[in-house]
């Protein structure tokens, strides 16, 4: 029960899942856009979520060596279609920096 997301809050901070790689996948191509890089390491380690109308996700991404990036993501509910959307990304991110609410623009 310590990891259920209450509508409108977010969780506290879990590692990250094969559901959550996954989803990190599906918005690799719009991070590398973003951030002008090409990532060979891009993997999800820690996450927070949000339950709103869908899911709200910030996902901390090792990108090899002492590189992390933090992503902010949207995923609909599968009865709107499941699609997933970046809505922002932050570089120049350490292991060991929290990872929060994004400001949003």
């Amino acid at each position: 029960m310590a990891n259920q997301v209450m509508p409108g809050g977010w969780s506290g901070t879990q590692d990250a899942t094969e559901e959550t790689q996954k989803i990190c996948d599906a918005v690799k191509d719009q991070v590398e856009k973003r951030t002008n890089q090409k990532y060979v390491v891009y993997k999800a380690v820690k996450f927070r979520d949000q339950l709103v109308a869908g899911h709200n996700l910030n996902i901390k991404v090792f990108a090899g060596e002492e590189d992390y990036i933090h992503l902010s993501v949207f995923q609909q509910l599968p009865c709107k279609g499941g699609n997933v959307e970046l809505l922002n990304v932050e570089v120049g991110k350490t292991k060991y920096d929290p990872i929060g609410p994004f400001p949003y623009c």
